[in-house]
């Protein structure tokens, strides 16, 4: 907050900021109600089918989309979008990494999903 914000702040009594309050959490609520409503819609988009045989230069060769996979059923793939003269991938990668992994959810489900990350740029292998 500014200074400015500060001297503009209405008080009031303990009473009237409950009000507020209340009235404000009633729009928050509708607001989550809504985003979770667009994110069921979201999940609910059709699926396109891969026909195209999408070859990928890894660690260990070359592998087709399929086995990337490593027998897991799911998949994130996080595209680097730098160019060969961008020197903070390693920063961004182990900060992509750290959030990915900071995803609450069970061991079994974690143990299902694997994350690649991908680059026209051969650095972050």
């Amino acid at each position: 907050m500014t200074q400015s914000t500060i001297e503009q702040a209405k008080v009031v009594s303990r009473e009237e900021w409950l009000a507020a309050r209340k009235e404000l959490l009633e729009k928050e609520k509708q607001l989550t109600r809504q985003s979770d409503a667009l994110a069921a819609e979201r999940r609910n988009l059709p699926w396109v089918k891969v026909e195209k045989e999408y070859v990928f230069d890894t660690q260990k060769g070359k592998k087709k989309l399929a086995d990337l996979f490593e027998g897991r059923s799911q998949l994130i793939v996080y595209h680097f979008m730098f160019g060969p003269e961008w020197e903070e991938w390693v920063a961004k990668l182990g900060r992509t990494r750290d959030e990915l992994k900071s995803i609450p959810m069970p061991p079994e489900q974690r143990k299902r999903l694997l994350h690649q990350y991908a680059s026209l740029d051969p650095k972050p292998q």
